[in-house]
């Protein structure tokens, strides 16, 4: 059995990450998914949230939001729609955007509807680059 996976992931602007990896935990529709060397064939959509990898013993993270991904037998490819790499996210800029998120949030709560929809799905995207900066 191979000791690593080839990870890819790609967003529609540009490739992001691809190397030999130990491991990958994947934020899923349904919640996080571990990937290791020789997983079993799948498919599957992705949620939003921090993508870890370990490569080289070194741990890693990339916010990602939306998506799929697929695992194939030695790889792992991840078509996010929005995804940026933990050292490239602007952590004041994604303060700022879930200060935002939680006072549209606030207001459209009782109202619901797609605003409110937007503001949620905002503040889990800056939830998740926070936590990718922080190293979480």
């Amino acid at each position: 059995m191979a000791e690593t996976i080839e990870l890819e992931v790609v967003t529609p602007e540009r490739p992001l990450v691809h190397e030999d990896v130990e491991s990958v935990d994947v934020p899923g529709k349904a919640g996080y998914l571990g990937i290791l060397p020789g997983h079993a064939a799948l498919v599957g959509e992705m949620g939003t949230g921090v993508l870890h990898y370990a490569a080289a013993g070194k741990r890693r993270g990339v916010a990602v939001s939306g998506g799929f991904l697929e695992v194939q037998e030695g790889h792992v490819r991840i078509l996010a729609d929005v995804a940026e790499l933990a050292e490239e996210i602007d952590l004041n800029r994604a303060k700022a955007a879930l200060a935002k998120a939680q006072q549209v949030l606030a207001q459209q709560a009782a109202a619901g509807g797609p605003e409110a929809e937007a503001a949620a799905a905002a503040q889990d995207r800056a939830t998740a680059r926070i936590n990718a900066a922080e190293g979480k």
